[in-house]
Parts: C-alpha cells; sequence; structure tokens
C-alpha cells in the first residue's frame, strides 16, 4: 500500500472540508439577504417577542438551510471525488441553482403569499407566465442578470475562500459566528414550544414565512392575515374570526361605463321552495341550475346578493349605511322586503335597473325582456352554507360550470346586463356568469371563511378549527388544508380592507 499516496488523498479531503466551511459561510451570508424578503411579505409582529422570534429563526433556519444544502451536496462530493478545481467549480453551480431556487421561492412567496410546491404549481406557472408575457424583454433581462450575478459571486467566493484558505483559518470569528448561530436556533425552537402552548398567535402566525418550516394550520393562517381576534382568545380561549375592526375601503377612482346598456333585472328571493316553485310554474321559460351555493344565515345572503360582497363586509358597511359603490343614477338598485338595507331605496329611482324583491307571494314582472334570477332561502340551518336550486330567464346562466354564489348574481347584472364588467369586477367579489374562467369562489358567514374550489368546500370555523366538505353531496372529505389556495382565498376576502 502507498502511504504517500493514502496521505495525500486525505490532506485533499481535509483541505476541501475546510474549504467548504468557508464557502459555506459566505453563501449564509448570500441566503440571509435574499431571505430579507421573506421578513416584508407579511404585516410584522407587534409584540417583542414575535419580533425576537422573527429575528432570530430568520438567522437560525436560513443559516441551518445552508448548511444542510451544502451537508447534502458538496461535502459527500468532497471525499468521493477529491478534486479541487473540479469540486469548487461544481460547488459554484451547485449554489447557484439553490440561490437561484430561493430567489424564486422569495419572488412567489412576495406575490402569492405561499413557498414553491408541486400543489401550487399551475398558481405559480400563472404568475410568472403573466409576468414574462407582460415585460418579456425586462423579465428575461432581469431573471438572467440575477442568476449570472449570484453565479459569478459564487465562482468569486469559491477560488478567493480555497486561495486564501490558510488565512481564514487563523479567523477566530466564524466560532463565534456559529456558536452565536446555534444559540439562535434554540432560541427560537423553545420560544415556538412556549408560544405555541401559551397560544401566542404573534409567535405561531410566523411558522410558514420561511421556506421550509412549520407547517401552516388553520389557525397561524387566520391570524396571519389578521383574521382572528386574539385578544378574545387570550382571554376567554374562544377565537372569533375578527371582522369586527374592519374598515370597508371602497375602490376609488371608479371605472368609467362608457358601453352602458339599458336593462332591467328582477331578483326574486323567496321564504320557501314550495313559494319558488309556484312562481316558477307560473312563468315560463325558466331555466334551472343545483349548484346555487348560499349561506343559510338569511341576512348574510341577502347582503351579499345586493353588494356582490361576502358579510365579511357587512358590519363596516350597514354601521355607516354605506350604498354600493358601484350604484349610479343609470345603475340605480331598489330592495324590496329587506328592512336593514332599506336604506338603499333613499337613492332609488322610480324605474331602477335591477329590483331585488323578497317576496312571499307571486311578485309582478316587468315588461318581457326583463332578466329574473329566482330562489329561495336556505332552511338548513344546521350548516355554515347549502346548496340549493337557482332559476334564471338566461339559458346561458344555467350552462355555467360549477358553483353559482349570491353575488355573482348581482355582478352579472351590473357587468353583464348593464355592460359595466370593468365597475363589476373593480367593486366586488362576485363573478361575471359570462366571464367565469375557473370554478372557485370565497365567502363568509357566521364569523366563517367559506372557500370552494370545484366540489370542494372547506370551511375555517371561529376556532380556528377546518374541514373540507362536498358541495354536491354534502359530505365531509378526508383532506387536509390546501394552504396556496386558503391564503388566495383569505387574500381575496381581504380586498376591499384598509
Amino acid at each position: 500500500m502507498n502511504l504517500s499516496q493514502h496521505n495525500q488523498f486525505s490532506s485533499k479531503a481535509s483541505q476541501l472540508l475546510s474549504w467548504g466551511h468557508w464557502f459555506t459561510f459566505a453563501n449564509i451570508g448570500l441566503a440571509l439577504l435574499i431571505s430579507l424578503s421573506y421578513l416584508f411579505a407579511d404585516s410584522p409582529p407587534t409584540s417583542f417577542l414575535g419580533i425576537t422570534y422573527m429575528l432570530v429563526t430568520w438567522l437560525s433556519h436560513t443559516s441551518f438551510i445552508a448548511f444542510l444544502a451544502f451537508v447534502l451536496t458538496v461535502f459527500p462530493l468532497s471525499l468521493i471525488f477529491p478534486y479541487p478545481r473540479h469540486i469548487r467549480g461544481m460547488a459554484a453551480v451547485i449554489a447557484t441553482v439553490g440561490a437561484s431556487l430561493l430567489t424564486l421561492d422569495a419572488y412567489v412567496y412576495v406575490n402569492l403569499g405561499y413557498h414553491l410546491s408541486i400543489s401550487a404549481l399551475p398558481e405559480i406557472i400563472s404568475l410568472l407566465w403573466h409576468r414574462l408575457t407582460s415585460s418579456p424583454a425586462l423579465t428575461t433581462i432581469l431573471a438572467s442578470g440575477i442568476v449570472v450575478v449570484i453565479l459569478g459571486f459564487q465562482l468569486l467566493v469559491s477560488n478567493y475562500t480555497w486561495h486564501h484558505l490558510e488565512r481564514l483559518k487563523q479567523y477566530k470569528f466564524a466560532r463565534y459566528a456559529i456558536s452565536f448561530l446555534i444559540v439562535c436556533f434554540s432560541l427560537s425552537h423553545s420560544i415556538h414550544i412556549w408560544a405555541d402552548a401559551n397560544l401566542n398567535f404573534d409567535v405561531t402566525k410566523q411558522d410558514n414565512v420561511l421556506p421550509l418550516s412549520y407547517p401552516t394550520t388553520a389557525k397561524s393562517l387566520l391570524a396571519k392575515n389578521d383574521l382572528l381576534d386574539i385578544e378574545s382568545y387570550e382571554q376567554a380561549h374562544n377565537v372569533k374570526i375578527n371582522n369586527q375592526n374592519i374598515s370597508y375601503q371602497m375602490p376609488s377612482p371608479l371605472e368609467k361605463c362608457e358601453d352602458y346598456t339599458q336593462a332591467n333585472v328582477d331578483i326574486f328571493v323567496f321564504e320557501t321552495q314550495q313559494q319558488l316553485e309556484k312562481f316558477v310554474a307560473e312563468k315560463k321559460n325558466m331555466h334551472k341550475t343545483e349548484q346555487f351555493l348560499q349561506p343559510t344565515n338569511h341576512d348574510d345572503t341577502l347582503f351579499s346578493l345586493v353588494y356582490g360582497l361576502p358579510a365579511f363586509y357587512k358590519a363596516a358597511i350597514l354601521t355607516e349605511q354605506t350604498l354600493p359603490v358601484w350604484q349610479s343614477q343609470r345603475r340605480s338598485i331598489e330592495v324590496t322586503g329587506i328592512e336593514e338595507l332599506s336604506f338603499i331605496n333613499d337613492q332609488a329611482h322610480s324605474s331602477s335597473a335591477i329590483r331585488v324583491i323578497k317576496a312571499s307571494d307571486t311578485p309582478t314582472v316587468r315588461d318581457d325582456e326583463t332578466q329574473v334570477f329566482a330562489f329561495s332561502l336556505a332552511n338548513n340551518k344546521q350548516e355554515v352554507v347549502t346548496t340549493s336550486t337557482l332559476y334564471s330567464s338566461d339559458k346561458r346562466i344555467s350552462k355555467v360550470d360549477g358553483l353559482i354564489q349570491p353575488s355573482d348574481l348581482i355582478a352579472t347584472s351590473v357587468g353583464q346586463y348593464l355592460n359595466c364588467k370593468a365597475i363589476a369586477k373593480q367593486t366586488m367579489l362576485g363573478v361575471n356568469l359570462y366571464k367565469k374562467k375557473d370554478d372557485m369562489g370565497v365567502n363568509y358567514s357566521q364569523g366563517v371563511v367559506i372557500a370552494y374550489k370545484k366540489d370542494r368546500i372547506t370551511l375555517i370555523d371561529s376556532d380556528g378549527n377546518f374541514k373540507n366538505i362536498s358541495a354536491a353531496e354534502g359530505f365531509s372529505i378526508e383532506q387536509g388544508l390546501d394552504i396556496p389556495f386558503l391564503v388566495q382565498s383569505i387574500k381575496k376576502l381581504k380586498t376591499f380592507t384598509q
């Protein structure tokens, strides 16, 4: 056995290992710089403990990810293939790929609120494609520039640390920095354990901020989006999704409706299914759909029907008696039989374009050119939402794929029949059913966030718990939280908050 060759092999491996530590140390600094964007993507913590946890977790968790990447890639390569020039080149390429992925993940998180994942792939591709098509030259230059800068940094660091390895070994600050990061790592986990046990949402709402961190729960997701009444929870252990302090922010300036079309729309709401069926029997050419999703709380349904918004905004709007922002002299609305919304009639006109009538007897429909919707209020109070039957004089509505909500009816009336599509899109969360592209939506009733995607409805209740149910059959679906979808839904729900 040639001992000199063995010693030479060991010496190279030892040198590469020492070099790898300094190379990783430099990449920890780069990762910390890139991951700063995560800290500014969401609303910051408000307590000293929350801010402390954010900082120590950012330092320790990001450093741990960078070190783990070295251990799983460069370190084994150094032992198996101890050729400095090749290893340094491969390490630079590997680190460039890792830093580029971290940059991409940060961009996705800032824009969508969640990290790279297979389940979020359609939304991520849509985001990147929109960015590319909106400004292809600039996007290509920026993306290529970022990769080139990262690669240049990696090659520079790789060569510098190798050629100055002996001098770097003499520095002592690295061991102090490592000790500090270990303390931060231990402190962050200790704080999280305490916060989880003591219901400190200012800490636990940060669970999913950094990549590869704690999995998000329904409670932390709501807390992160300021939808938990944390004070009530601490006092009474009764978390309630908080919309009491929500300020409704009207969109401004309002889009113009240059292509306004004169039309009449009558929306009839019946107390019982029998009354609805009697009306339909007497009214010809009414088309049926079984995919009408409405809250079982009647007031929430009627509010959503008139304003095109979830009841999340009901308290703020009714307190100020704010009129529907889309309403104008030509787009006037009149409500009948809805006492809490009767103030809207103060601005109604004798020939309002849209009428919403809560009826018990058979109501009178206006002339033959009037578009008509009719449905009955839910009588099943055991659930938060239920699917029922909707009738429409517009045959196209009955052919719409997926669920239809009350807010969609007013959005379709203003956007399609009155031909004010931009205003409907700007002022409502309801969807113009003529323009419906995807089968998903969000609502809110009785303190519960309601989000649906195809046949699956996700309910996050006032305790921060969640369940998935089938829209068509009503049975429970055993499935985990779809975090990307729920983040998207909550962001949409909060569109008009300050």
